[in-house]
């Protein structure tokens, strides 16, 4: 209960669920960071993470104006590593980049480094920025997933259920398998203000077989849990990987975006490559 307690505290200044004023002038400190260390203190893993991995974000709504005045604008793709000691939260990244709007910089290079530097600041890590001009827009396409899907599967639900880890099973004592899985079914809720997020997720293992309709009905079960996109993507591979003995395991959400920007939290057990940051239809 303790701990729970002081994750939640964490956002009681965050901007979340409040009204805030359009920023009309540069203002760093409007990024609001929240320890990662809070939220995983309650996965109960071991002193080890279990994971590693990067969130990968897309903000759609950034502009600035150039050395004349004129504004110019780009998408910014960031990627925040999975260790770092704080994430940050959605709002105040989108109240930072509106800052940013009436701010004049020499160059797109110049907006990279300045938001590079304070996102680095904020989350006390090494945080990497690429800005894709107006002129590289054509080259962004929507991606298919690839695997098996999990929504084929007709199965009875209460909708009112929460994720109970105890339903997820896996074939122990099979031969093992390899296999991706996917689900357009995914939705959570913000812990402040109990909107919805919508996502597809992708779960890519190495072991015994899991039974895919009791994963489908797990998956489905947070449709009514209040949590943050990484947060929720690091509780459904602790669970998995606790009751399913996967050798391997790599869970990645595509979240749809939310005041311009789409936040999709990737984590892995073994040495693989960032997945590729392609929209899904639905972003």
């Amino acid at each position: 209960m303790t701990d729970q307690l002081n994750h939640l505290s964490h956002l009681s200044n965050a901007p979340l669920g409040k009204t805030s004023a359009n920023p009309d002038q540069y203002s760093p400190e409007l990024l609001y960071p929240i320890p990662r260390s809070s939220h995983r203190a309650l996965l109960q893993y071991g002193n080890t993470l279990p994971f590693m991995g990067v969130d990968i974000w897309n903000a759609y709504e950034l502009s600035w104006l150039g050395p004349r005045g004129k504004p110019e604008v780009a998408i910014a793709q960031i990627e925040i590593p999975f260790d770092s000691p704080f994430m940050i939260e959605s709002k105040s990244l989108k109240l930072y980049l509106n800052s940013l709007n009436y701010e004049r910089f020499s160059s797109a290079e110049e907006v990279k480094l300045r938001i590079s530097k304070d996102l680095s600041g904020a989350a006390k890590s090494n945080v990497s920025i690429t800005l894709l001009d107006p002129q590289s827009w054509s080259q962004l396409s929507f991606d298919n997933l690839e695997g098996t899907s999990l929504d084929r599967l007709d199965i009875q639900i209460n909708p009112q259920d929460l994720p109970n880890r105890d339903w997820l099973s896996s074939e122990i004592n099979a031969a093992p398998v390899e296999e991706i899985l996917f689900s357009h079914l995914l939705r959570s809720n913000c812990p402040v203000t109990g909107q919805p997020d919508w996502a597809s997720i992708i779960i890519s293992y190495t072991g015994p077989a899991i039974n895919q309709e009791n994963l489908l009905r797990y998956i489905i079960s947070y449709r009514n849990h209040q949590e943050f996109h990484e947060h929720c993507v690091e509780k459904i591979f602790c669970d998995i990987k606790a009751k399913c003995k996967t050798a391997k395991l790599s869970v990645y959400a595509r979240y749809t975006r939310r005041g311009g920007l789409d936040i999709n939290p990737f984590r892995t057990d073994f040495n693989t490559a960032w997945p590729k940051n392609k929209r899904l239809a639905r972003q």
